[in-house]
């Protein structure tokens, strides 16, 4: 498993994994077929992807957008939980990894169900804008856009929609200084949390897991 669960202990980890998640081989043939192909392993663990297909099942979301792509594992499970009409705009900077997540949608059956928009977030996101209100956004991309994409998640999110982002704990580094190289991507995470905890147009949490996962809903 390319991601733990949070929890310390790994007993418990493994059993709450396999009892609530296992990877069904529609996802691992994702996972499988995006290391092929080069992929960098980052896409969500299993368990993730469970969060999120439970979190737009609870929100009844039928328009739903996600930023960073990668293979479509994510945005497989997205779908998942979406009414049999709803569809997802899902927005990949690299054209390689679009290519792969188209093949990952059309063989979970989901290829009219799932928009694949190729380039940068902060060019695409302002032409999406037409297609909302939105019920669900999932954020997974570079760090310093974080805070861009939130502002845009709560204007173009519905009352009562969902925000989520991943690698809330910037990987062990959310609550350190900004320095070093690390320092434009704490600095942006730290205003990210910021943004979401008191900038008033949500009301919000952090999912302990192991990359941390923040979710708001919409006031």
């Amino acid at each position: 498993m390319n991601k733990p669960f949070g929890n310390s202990d790994q007993t418990l980890s493994d059993y709450v994994t396999e009892l609530y998640a296992p990877e069904d081989e529609v996802l691992r043939e994702i996972r499988d077929r995006s290391a092929k192909e080069g992929l960098p392993d980052i896409q969500v663990a299993a368990l993730d992807a469970r969060h999120l297909e439970i979190l737009v099942r609870a929100c009844q979301a039928r328009r739903a957008i996600e930023v960073g792509t990668l293979g479509g594992y994510s945005g497989v499970a997205i779908v998942r939980g979406m009414a049999k009409d709803g569809s997802l705009d899902t927005i990949e900077l690299e054209p390689k990894h679009a290519e792969v997540a188209r093949e990952s949608f059309r063989k979970a059956g989901f290829a009219k169900r799932a928009r694949i928009h190729v380039g940068s977030a902060a060019t695409i996101l302002p032409r999406l804008a037409k297609r909302g209100p939105f019920d669900f956004c999932f954020i997974d991309a570079d760090k310093e856009g974080y805070p861009l994409y939130l502002e845009w998640a709560g204007a173009n999110l519905r009352p009562g929609g969902v925000v989520a982002l991943d690698n809330a704990f910037l990987f062990g580094n959310l609550a350190k200084k900004p320095k070093g190289a690390m320092a434009s991507s704490i600095e942006a995470m730290q205003r990210t949390h910021a943004l979401l905890a008191h900038g008033g147009q949500f009301r919000a949490t952090v999912l302990p897991t192991g990359e941390g996962l923040a979710v708001g809903v919409k006031k």
